[in-house]
Parts: C-alpha cells; sequence; structure tokens
C-alpha cells in the first residue's frame, strides 16, 4: 500500500512512517523541515528512517501549502491513503505568529484535501488537537462535546480543519478521520514541550516555571500508543452509510480522541524526570499562560469501542524512556 505521510520529520509522523514502513507498507514523506524549531533534529529523524527502512522510504521535500509544488512533487506517484499529520504546532507561538497557523493549519489543510480528491483515495486520517476543547469544564473531554469557544489561535485553526474535513466528507463523501491527539511525548520530542524544556533545565542545573502556580493536569500520551491509534484509524476508513459517526457526522468523517485515559499532575511529571536526572529541580511557580488550560483529560471510549485501543504506556515508564532517550541523543 502506498501512503503518503505529511510532517514525516516531525515528532508523530517520523514514528508513523517507522511503523508503516516495518510491516512492509510503502511510505511516501513529504516535509518543508521549517526552521520553528531546530531542523537538526528533523532531518536526524529522517537519517533513522533512511538507516532502518534503507530503500523502502521515499522522502520528498515538499511545502503542502504550495499547491502547484505539492501537485507537482507527487506527479506520478501512486497514493492510496493518506496520513495528514503535518502542520504549525504549538499554542503559544499563535499568539505571537498568528499568519503562520492560518497559512500552514487552513490553506495546506484544504490543500491535502483537493489532493485527496484529486486522487480519489481510500482515506485521510488528519491531525486534529484536544486544544480544541479550549475552555470546556466538564471532563473527560468528549468527541460530543461542543468545542465553539477554543482560547488560542492554534486551537481554532485545528476546529477549522474538523469543519472543511466534515464539508469535504459531505460534498465528495471523502472517506477521513480527525484525531484530537493529547500532550503526545516521548523519544524524538519536540523542543517546544515540557517534557523537554524540563529535562533541558533540570539537566543544566535551571531553573524550570509552573505555570498556574503548579495546579496542571494533562492527560499525557506515549508515543507509541499514539502511533498504533493513528494507524488502527487508517487501517479502518469510516463507512459511508448514513450512520452517526464518532464526533456526530453523517458523512463518512469521524473524530477521535487519542489519549492516555488518564489526567496526571504536572508536578507528578516532573518528580519522575528528577529521579530519571538524578537531580531536583529549580522550581519558580508562574501564572497560567494566555491560551492554556488548566486541565485535559481524554474520552477515549469511541475509538475503544469501535477499532479496540487501549493505551499500555503510563507515566512512570514512559517519562523515564523519554529522559533516557534525551541524554543518549544529546550524548552522541
Amino acid at each position: 500500500m502506498a501512503i503518503l505521510v505529511t510532517g514525516v520529520a516531525g515528532f508523530i509522523g517520523s514514528h508513523v512512517a517507522h511503523r508503516l514502513l516495518a510491516r512492509g507498507d510503502t511510505v511516501i514523506g513529504i516535509d518543508n523541515l521549517n526552521d520553528y524549531y531546530a531542523v537538526s533534529l528533523k532531518r536526524d529523524r529522517l537519517a533513522t528512517l533512511d538507516q532502518a527502512h534503507p530503500g523502502a522510504f521515499r522522502f520528498l521535500h515538499c511545502d503542502f501549502t504550495d499547491a502547484g509544488d505539492l501537485a507537482a512533487q507527487l506527479a506520478g506517484q501512486p497514493i492510496e491513503t493518506i496520513i495528514h499529520l503535518g502542520a504549525q504546532a504549538g499554542v503559544r507561538y499563535s499568539i505571537e505568529n498568528p499568519a503562520a497557523y492560518v497559512h500552514t493549519n487552513l490553506v495546506g489543510h484544504a490543500n491535502m484535501l483537493e489532493l485527496a480528491r484529486a486522487r480519489a483515495v481510500r482515506h485521510m486520517v488528519y491531525a486534529s488537537s484536544s486544544s480544541v476543547y479550549g475552555g470546556n469544564t466538564k471532563l473527560p473531554f468528549s468527541v460530543e462535546d461542543r468545542v465553539d469557544h477554543p482560547l488560542s489561535l492554534y486551537a481554532a485553526t485545528k476546529k477549522a480543519d474538523e469543519l472543511i474535513s466534515e464539508a469535504y466528507s459531505h460534498l465528495f463523501r471523502l472517506p477521513q478521520t480527525g484525531l484530537r491527539f493529547f500532550t503526545v511525548y516521548g523519544p524524538w520530542g519536540r523542543p517546544d514541550m515540557a517534557m523537554w524544556i524540563f529535562t533541558k533545565a533540570i539537566l543544566a542545573g535551571r531553573p524550570i516555571q509552573l505555570f498556574n502556580q503548579g495546579k496542571m493536569r494533562r492527560d499525557f500520551t506515549y508515543i507509541d500508543d499514539i502511533v498504533t491509534g493513528v494507524i488502527a484509524s487508517h487501517d479502518h476508513p469510516p463507512v459511508d452509510d448514513g450512520e452517526i459517526k464518532a464526533g456526530g457526522s453523517l458523512a463518512p468523517h469521524r473524530v477521535y480522541n487519542i489519549g492516555n485515559h488518564r489526567s496526571e499532575e504536572l508536578t507528578k511529571v516532573v518528580e519522575l524526570i528528577e529521579a530519571a536526572c538524578g537531580r531536583p529541580a529549580q522550581i519558580e511557580l508562574a501564572p497560567i499562560q494566555a491560551g492554556d488550560v488548566a486541565e485535559t483529560f481524554a474520552d477515549i471510549s469511541a475509538i475503544q469501542q469501535e477499532l479496540g485501543f487501549a493505551p499500555t504506556t503510563a507515566i512512570d515508564v514512559g517519562v523515564p524512556n523519554f529522559v533516557r532517550w534525551y541524554m543518549a541523543y544529546h550524548a552522541s
């Protein structure tokens, strides 16, 4: 099967590509290798794909926000399905640079939908985010909840992507699955995420900031569990049968939460990082930041019941795994 993976040099994209290649799929990966964070990390992820799957992985340096470049580079490439994980990520950066989010997450998403429609792909899986739940106070967050009040532009673009996808599925009967990821972490993670920031600071003997006076809870989801959910979703496209799908659509379009189904105290994660680093953290308490939420917690019943998804990695296993990888990566 020829699968197109966008954002393949990214954290989740590279892990998904590894799993697909390991089971014998053909993967065409695209990424524009932008400098939102160190391009060297993205190139290192790509290098691991080449090393682990020599000759089986095809990478195209391509910007999916440029419809012409996208069409030209993929001309003649057979594509049966799409896993669209490329996006401009980060809640806080969206306050500083909203144009990047509108361009990448809206224009880019529309371009991928047009590609999927033109190629008549069997299924398009795309990344949404738990950020769409915004100021919701009912926990755990369910895909049946209203998500009309985003707290950041990033969240707004992800909700907009879901709406655009719904229109394409309704008009063109394009099978799609949107995945709302909950705080993904693990080896090869992003430098702008708390796990990386805390580990780096603790190892360097610098203070870390805990926002909302440390009263933060997150549904931390290990990367291997995320990949399992992505691929299970990919392998089982929604059926165009007129029945209501997860998220409420009558079109062949569903939305799932992918989380660990546990809301963990951020202070507990810091303790696990301290233990793995072998040194204490210097903690500074700070107010909650604009666009942030105090707690996330995923109701995963929809993907659990329909696809058998069951996360297996607790934070007391996943956090030390990340710290060990981090120290090995920076020692090499």
